[in-house]
C-alpha cells in the first residue's frame, strides 16, 4: 500500500513575500558562484546527520579539517538555511512559535505494544543538486509504518496539515507526537488533533531522543536513498522518494520489528504480545 503525497506550491510573489525580499531581488542574479555553497550544504547535511550534536563551531571546525577553511559566519547562515539550529541537538527545521500552546511529552516511559498508539511526525532537510525541499512524515511509532508524506519548498504549515489529513484517511491514532514548531502547534493544526479526540505530545525542547524512531527514520532515508541519487528537481525528488518509502513500508525487514516489515506489523499484527516485540520509551 502506497503513502500519500502533494507538493505545496507558491507564487514568485507569495515566495518573495515570505523571504522578504522584492521581486526586483529575485531576478538580480548574484556575481558570487554559489556551487561551493551548494557543496558545503552537501558536506554540512552528511556530517549533521551522522553527528546530530553538531553547533554552528563544531561544523567550522570539522569542515576546516576537511580542507575548507571557512568562517563561522558562512557556516552559520548555511545551516539557518538548512533548517539547522546550532544550540539544540537536532535540526530545528521546526521552529517554536511563543504564541502557540506546549503541550507536555506523553510517551515516557510507556510501552507502545500496539499499532496506533502512538503516531510521530518531524520535518527535513533534502538536499537536491541544486536547492533543497522540506519532508514531513507522520510515521506510527509501533510498527515504523510511514502512513504519509508531504514535500514544500517553504516551512509553511499548509504541507504539514496536508500529511496529516491524508494519515487521518489511513486510521486515528490515541497520541499523536511531534517537536513544538509552529507547524505543529499552529491552531489548524491542533485542532485538527483535538476534533479526532486524539492525545497531544510534544518533545521537551532540545531533547533529540523524545522522537527517537522518526529521527532513526531520517537517516535511513537519507543514507539509503538521497545520498545516493542527486535528485536534480523537484519531481524527481518527489519520485525518489515515493518509490522508497513503498521499498521502506512493504519490502524493508527491520531487526527491531522481529524481521517483519513496517507494513506487516501495522495491517498483519494486533498487538506486541502476538508479534512479541515491544518498545518501552
Amino acid at each position: 500500500m502506497g503513502v500519500g503525497f502533494q507538493l505545496t506550491i507558491y507564487t514568485l510573489s507569495r515566495q518573495c513575500d515570505l523571504l522578504g525580499m522584492n521581486r526586483s531581488s529575485f531576478y538580480y542574479k548574484s556575481r558570487r558562484d554559489d556551487t561551493y555553497n551548494d557543496f558545503l550544504m552537501r558536506l554540512i547535511d552528511e556530517q549533521y546527520t551522522r553527528r546530530p550534536t553538531f553547533g554552528v563551531e563544531k561544523m567550522r571546525d570539522w569542515l576546516r579539517n576537511q580542507g575548507h577553511w571557512v568562517n563561522e559566519k558562512r557556516v552559520r547562515r548555511l545551516m539557518r538555511l538548512m533548517g539547522l539550529e546550532a544550540i539544540y541537538p537536532k535540526p530545528r527545521t521546526s521552529r517554536a512559535c511563543p504564541e502557540h500552546k506546549v503541550y507536555p511529552y506523553l510517551l515516557r516511559g510507556m510501552r507502545i505494544d500496539h499499532p496506533d498508539q502512538a503516531w510521530c511526525s518531524d520535518i527535513t532537510y533534502i538536499r537536491l543538486l541544486h536547492g533543497f525541499v522540506y519532508l514531513v512524515v507522520i510515521m506510527d511509532w509501533f510498527s515504523r509504518y510511514v502512513l504519509s508524506w508531504e514535500l514544500s519548498i517553504t516551512l509553511e504549515k499548509e504541507f504539514c496539515l496536508e500529511a496529516l489529513r491524508r494519515a487521518l484517511m489511513v486510521s486515528t491514532p490515541e497520541i499523536f507526537n511531534s517537536d513544538q514548531g509552529a507547524q505543529f502547534t499552529s491552531e489548524e493544526f491542533i485542532g485538527i488533533l483535538k476534533d479526532g479526540e486524539i492525545r497531544i505530545s510534544m518533545d521537551g525542547r532540545g531533547r533529540v531522543y523524545d522522537n527517537i524512531f522518526v529521527e532513526r527514520l531520517w537517516r535511513t532515508v537519507k543514507y539509503e536513498e538521497v545520498y545516493l541519487n542527486d535528485y536534480v528537481s523537484v519531481p524527481v525528488a518527489r519520485k525518489g522518494l515515493g518509490d522508497y518509502f513503498g521499498f521502506y513500508n512493504t519490502e524493508r525487514p527491520h531487526a527491531s520489528l522481529a524481521g517483519k516489515t513496517p507494513f506487516e506489523l501495522y495491517y498483519g499484527v494486533s498487538t506486541a504480545r502476538d508479534a512479541g516485540i515491544g518498545q518501552r520509551v
